[in-house]
């Protein structure tokens, strides 16, 4: 049985099909210790355009047939260890320690393990968080194995529908009552959804022909999702700038004390972080791929211009980090007046309260018992005149401590000025005085050296 007669999976199961005739089709189903813990999707193509759902028995294709094996690991609070248990259990057999290690782990690579091309841009960080990327691979002749993190938009195939991008849109009116005709009501965060979206849906996919359409395929959905997220930050930041030009003193009290700018920056900066390893590993991707002779050319230059996209990207990340980086420091600026002017309102009040406090504390002294304010003795019966005068004797000499480097840099100015003014004139003196002896000589002018 020829492979482009076989229906697609739904309208006739696979288990039906001879085995001796597609053995890259058989049933090869293996018990898992962590059942629902990741998803799995398989797909095998013919070569010509057409995919099917294939059961995940990990086996390759022959001639122009090739299979595709995705995983996707749970995005939550779990361990590095964790994700690598999850892939042993649904890649061993037939893939190795080394090959599980090379997919799972953290950071940049890309070269070749046990005769197969890995590459991986996994990001470190907490597997919830929405800016932490994780895609690997492992490519043969005849077989792809991919791990993400989460869901990948567009990363996978489904049949051709009708797509909601293809109908005539109107919008809803305030009553609830829709526009005359056939065409559909779009809500906005729907619209906003939508916005976000930089990439067609799963149905308008091209069905890959080879391996190396399949690879494109696979690091282009993933510049997509970068994309999107960069598109979402966008659209988010432009929001908080319209919110703070409306809002008020609780608005802006609010985000500060959220420390909302400070985490959006710490996520660009993850985002930066996986757009560096993509720049660091995808080179390597097409120079290794184009020695390959089943690596087509057409798809080596479609590997270059997602190159090119991935440092536009990283470029737009980084007038977004600065676009929040002058929010925050807008927003500190507007602290810091705030405290000002608070302090402002203090020192008013202090100017009010100082002279009722010093009325009081210089009236409400107690001289008895301080030398020279014996009030029993009638020499020394001006007591408190003679504190008053100690204590204008200390006010002056604190203000004399604070002036008198000011004074001393003045008197030194002054100084120094006066000792150029007099060279100044002494030359002059001595300059006149040769001229008018060189004059009455008539030697001609001249100066002798």
């Amino acid at each position: 049985m020829d492979l482009a007669q076989i229906q697609p999976a739904g309208n006739r199961e696979m288990e039906e099909m001879d085995s001796s005739t597609v053995p890259i089709l058989e049933n090869n189903f293996k018990k898992t210790h962590f059942p629902g813990m990741v998803r799995q999707k398989s797909y095998i193509f013919d070569g010509h355009g057409n995919y099917y759902n294939k059961e995940w028995d990990l086996i390759e294709g022959n001639g122009k047939q090739f299979c595709w094996y995705h995983v996707e690991l749970p995005k939550g609070k779990q361990k590095l260890s964790q994700s690598a248990q999850h892939l042993i259990d649904v890649l061993c057999p037939p893939l190795k320690l080394q090959d599980i290690l090379s997919l799972v782990s953290n950071g940049p690579f890309c070269g070749h393990v046990d005769g197969a091309l890995v590459f991986r841009v996994n990001s470190p960080g907490p597997p919830s968080s929405n800016f932490t990327f994780r895609l690997a691979a492992r490519v043969t002749e005849n077989s792809v194995i991919t791990v993400s993190l989460g869901r990948v938009p567009r990363l996978g195939f489904s049949p051709v529908g009708r797509s909601l991008l293809s109908e005539i849109p109107s919008i809803e009116t305030p009553r609830g009552e829709r526009q005359q005709g056939s065409s559909i009501v779009i809500r906005e965060h729907v619209l906003e959804f939508l916005l976000t979206m930089n990439h067609s849906e799963e149905a308008d996919n091209p069905v890959p022909k080879s391996v190396s359409n399949l690879v494109v395929h696979v690091i282009d959905t993933h510049v997509d999702h970068l994309q999107d997220v960069v598109t979402q930050l966008e659209m988010e930041l432009d929001s908080v700038e319209l919110e703070l030009d409306q809002g008020g003193f609780a608005l802006k009290k609010e985000m500060l004390d959220d420390r909302r700018f400070p985490k959006m920056h710490l996520n660009l900066q993850r985002l930066l972080q996986v757009i560096a390893h993509g720049e660091q590993v995808f080179p390597r991707v097409k120079e290794k791929c184009s020695s390959k002779h089943w690596f087509a050319s057409e798809d080596i230059n479609s590997l270059e211009e997602l190159i090119g996209r991935l440092r536009r990207l990283k470029e737009n990340v980084g007038f977004l980090a600065n676009r929040v980086t002058a929010i925050q420091a807008g927003l500190d600026s507007w602290q810091s007046e705030q405290i000002n002017r608070k302090l402002y309102y203090l020192s008013f009040l202090s100017i009010i309260f100082l002279p009722l406090s010093t009325i009081t504390g210089v009236f409400g002294m107690n001289v008895g018992g301080v030398p020279w304010t014996v009030q029993k003795d009638p020499a020394l019966k001006d007591g408190f005149r003679n504190v008053m005068v100690l204590c204008l004797a200390m006010l002056i000499l604190v203000l004399l401590c604070f002036i008198f480097p000011a004074l001393y840099s003045r008197l030194s100015a002054w100084r120094q000025r006066r000792s150029l003014l007099r060279n100044w004139s002494y030359n002059r003196r001595s300059f006149l005085r040769r001229s008018v002896g060189i004059q009455e000589s008539g030697s001609g002018g001249y100066l002798k050296i």
